[in-house]
């Protein structure tokens, strides 16, 4: 079995098979589960569910599902709108001033559009402020889709040196991003204005030591699939641009 690799008890794969699947036939993903070797690249590996103790699933997200991530884009055209409703602060009207990013992750082939961020630039001369909505799929200026910030760090007994090794073969994140972001959670966020502001609004207290995942098991009312977006929405105010308010 040299060569293989073999999922952590807190880590379980699924593997893509629609493309391999004669037409008409429905798509049929196999569960990798703790014991089982990979003997091929691990490059079909599209997503993972995270547990619990007890090995109950707390979520399950496909990070690669094109569905997902156009659901995240009409999210944020909807915040965009109700942003350009609103007008500048000055009055005037805002147009259309979107402007390219270069997100990493995400599934193969996602068009221009998950490209764009979405913006707007007052139309009066002496203002011309720009107006940036908030957004689902970006957070801040993170290079990589806001999804995988969020899911990526999120392993039960903590990022160990073996699993960060998996997790950077799998999804071809280094190990300086994961751990990189793993600080995002535990010291940057914490240490915000924008957490100060808003962690007394939960029922439990989150613990900070075990963000992010902490944080989806905050969102209790909403099915494992709609805590990721639930959460997506909690955090999309530092996605706006205004660092001097969120930290």
């Amino acid at each position: 079995m040299d060569g293989g690799w073999r999922p952590s008890a807190s880590l379980i794969i699924f593997r893509e098979s629609a493309s391999s699947a004669p037409a008409g036939r429905a798509r049929e993903d196999k569960k990798i589960l703790q014991g089982d070797w990979v003997d091929d690249p691990p490059g079909g590996l599209v997503c993972f569910r995270c547990l619990t103790k007890g090995d109950e699933p707390l979520y399950q997200t496909v990070l690669r599902d094109s569905s997902l991530f156009s659901l995240l884009l009409q999210l944020d055209q909807a915040l965009a709108a109700e942003a350009r409703a609103s007008g500048c602060a000055c009055g005037g009207a805002l147009h259309s001033a979107h402007y390219p990013r270069k997100p990493r992750g995400g599934p193969d082939g996602l068009g221009a559009e998950h490209c764009v961020r979405l913006s707007f630039c007052c139309s009066l001369e002496g203002c011309r402020k720009r107006v940036t909505p908030r957004s689902l799929r970006f957070l801040g200026r993170k290079v990589f889709f806001g999804v995988w910030v969020l899911l990526l760090p999120v392993l039960r007994d903590g990022p160990t040196r073996e699993r960060l090794r998996r997790l950077e073969e799998v999804f071809q994140v280094s190990r300086r991003t994961l751990l990189r972001w793993r600080r995002f959670w535990r010291e940057a966020l914490p240490g915000s204005r924008f957490w100060e502001a808003r962690r007394g609004h939960f029922a439990t207290p989150v613990a900070v030591e075990a963000l992010p995942g902490s944080l989806l098991e905050a969102f209790t009312g909403a099915v494992p699939s709609g805590r990721v977006l639930e959460v997506l929405r909690f955090l999309s105010p530092l996605s706006c641009g205004c660092r001097e308010q969120a930290f």
